[in-house]
């Protein structure tokens, strides 16, 4: 009698679970998780690639050393924060050495301009075709992050997972956000060097 009793209520248990969403919470989870380990490999695999596109471009242009140095040091800042995708200040801070390193990464791409013989050099070209295709993966792969939080969130907001994961615990996960909001919600002022027609 005591064993059916135990099974009625484990097939009880395993029915009541199998509706209230917490299978489907587990995996929303997992996807946010796998989704935000590619991002920071994309990130790593920018990372790994500067070293060696800054060698390069020191044998051409050691003058420009400031730019070389200001690279440098935006991937050690990058490369020592520890992230947890869960907690928006982390995340934050995360995005913010990211931009820091994509701001060095430009500053150094442009100063590149001023050496003819760095941009034939078959290494350069490699290393700035490697870095290009890294950014676009890690477009793709912040794309890809943004829409598993938003599958994840909006699936602990539903009825009856809203119960279920206020039960367990589950709380809204932070997302990828843009630095200035403010600023792209204006459209850009354009000026070609004429002056406005006087009304």
């Amino acid at each position: 009698m005591v064993e059916a009793l135990k099974r009625m209520l484990a097939l009880a248990l395993f029915l009541a679970l199998s509706g209230c969403g917490y299978n489907a919470i587990q995996a929303a989870d997992e996807r946010t998780t796998s989704a935000w380990s590619e991002v920071v490999n994309q990130y790593q695999r920018r990372a790994d690639l500067i070293p060696n596109l800054v060698n390069t471009v020191k044998g051409f242009a050691d003058q420009e050393r400031e730019v070389l140095t200001a690279v440098t040091e935006a991937r050690a800042r990058a490369s020592q924060i520890q992230v947890n995708p869960g907690d928006p200040a982390s995340l934050k801070a995360f995005e913010e050495s990211q931009a820091q390193m994509t701001g060095a990464l430009s500053r150094l791409l442009v100063t590149v301009e001023n050496y003819p013989q760095l941009k034939s050099d078959a290494n350069f070209r490699d290393l700035q075709a490697q870095l290009e295709g890294t950014e676009n993966r890690i477009t793709v792969a912040r794309k890809r992050y943004i829409e598993a939080v938003e599958a994840y969130n909006l699936l602990i907001r539903q009825i009856p997972s809203n119960l279920t994961a206020m039960i367990f615990g589950y709380d809204r996960k932070p997302n990828f956000t843009v630095e200035n909001e403010q600023a792209i919600r204006s459209a850009p002022t354009v000026d070609f060097g004429r002056t406005a027609p006087a009304q």
